[in-house]
């Protein structure tokens, strides 16, 4: 199995999403997996022009000359995408969005109908499963429903599915220092290895180990008290 993860931190190797994502492609690797990662923190990828050239003046290919065109041969090669980014005003990082803009070469323009959805025909051959793997700075579950939706929609575009989504609110909590969090922290680095594991030998995550990846890591109050004083104390510095 070929994996391609997109990290879209603008953090890039300092993200906790890095961190989630060398956990999990750690576990995929153990199982045979071919993995890679993309940060686009670190390419050149200019904002879609939406002057369909890619449709009608060089099919299958964007006039801009930059990162992105390497990035798609990679990905239509996959048989798993994995999506990462943190949680930017409830949705993916501008980086995360700019990069899906310019997959627009990898359809043609015209229009289809599957299961009474319009959609535009692929240009290559089946796409690859999608994963989706997404942190946040709050403590609450609920903040990743435009997520879910999102790629809801967006593997009806690429005419595949979502095998899975690892959503981990608290995300801060990754690069805690409090020696008393490292243990959690390995704890739920262990099950990120394992999910990467069963996303290779099943082509899923289990419905027992989705549960567990779904808890947070603290709890929501202990969570709340730390960050507020975190920030409390930034403030202050301002003041002196």
């Amino acid at each position: 199995m070929k994996i391609l993860a997109v990290n879209g931190s603008p953090r890039g190797e300092g993200s906790n999403t890095q961190i989630m994502l060398k956990s999990f492609l750690k576990g995929a690797a153990s199982e045979g997996a071919d993995t890679e990662i993309v940060l686009l923190s670190e390419k050149t990828i200019h904002p879609c022009k939406g002057c369909w050239a890619c449709w009608v003046k060089t099919p299958g290919k964007c006039i801009q000359k930059d990162d992105m065109g390497e990035i798609l041969e990679k990905l239509w090669a996959s048989d798993l995408l994995l999506f990462a980014s943190p949680l930017y005003v409830d949705c993916v990082s501008g980086l995360m969005k700019n990069f899906m803009d310019r997959m627009l070469p990898g359809v043609k323009p015209n229009f289809i109908e599957i299961d009474g959805v319009w959609r535009h025909p692929l240009r290559h051959g089946p796409n690859p499963k999608l994963g989706i793997i997404s942190n946040c700075g709050f403590p609450q579950f609920e903040h990743f429903q435009v997520v879910h939706h999102l790629f809801e929609r967006v593997s009806l575009n690429m005419h595949t599915k979502v095998v899975f989504e690892i959503f981990l609110a608290g995300g801060e909590v990754l690069r805690a220092k409090n020696i008393l969090l490292k243990p959690l922290v390995l704890k739920y680095k262990k099950l990120l290895e394992k999910a990467g594991q069963e996303a290779v030998a099943s082509g899923g995550i289990s419905e027992t180990l989705q549960k567990k990846l779904d808890r947070p890591i603290v709890a929501k109050d202990q969570y709340i008290k730390n960050a507020n004083k975190y920030w409390d104390k930034q403030l202050a510095k301002l003041k002196k």
